[in-house]
Formats: C-alpha cells, sequence, structure tokens
C-alpha cells in the first residue's frame, strides 16, 4: 500500500488530504495515471510535483510499497 498525501488544489479535488493506494503501482508515471482515471480534475492540472519519502520525484522514480508520497500542486499568491 502506498499513502499519498495531498495538498493544495489536490486536497480540494480529492476531498481528504490523503489517499491509500492499494493498486500495484511501481513508479510516478503509474501513479498520477491512477490519480488522474480516478479523480479526472487532476487532468486540469498543468504541473504536478511529486515527492516520494520527502525528496523530490522525476517521473520515472520507482514508488516501493510503504513509501509516502505527496502530490503537490502549483502553488499561487501574492
Amino acid at each position: 500500500m502506498i499513502k499519498v498525501k495531498l495538498f493544495g488544489i489536490a486536497r480540494d479535488i480529492v476531498g481528504a488530504g490523503s489517499l491509500e493506494v492499494s493498486e500495484n503501482i511501481n513508479s510516478v508515471d503509474e501513479l498520477l495515471v491512477y490519480v488522474r482515471n480516478e479523480y479526472p480534475d487532476f487532468t486540469r492540472l498543468n504541473s504536478l510535483l511529486v515527492a516520494i519519502n520527502e525528496a523530490y520525484a522525476e517521473p520515472g522514480d520507482t514508488i516501493n510499497e510503504n513509501d509516502v508520497v505527496a502530490l503537490i500542486p502549483p502553488v499561487s499568491g501574492g
């Protein structure tokens, strides 16, 4: 199982601060496909940073069972 923490608009889209994903997810790319399929509003985001165990990750990076992943959308403000 992978725990996914959600921030900003990602939290609003899902309606919760985190998700637990039990699907067979092995990479950041696979997780993003899963999230966009489950929550189509994610496709509206122009960019989305991903962190694995508090370190920024690239699309092809591996996600292991029990990793904590964060989805961090763009932030704006003034």
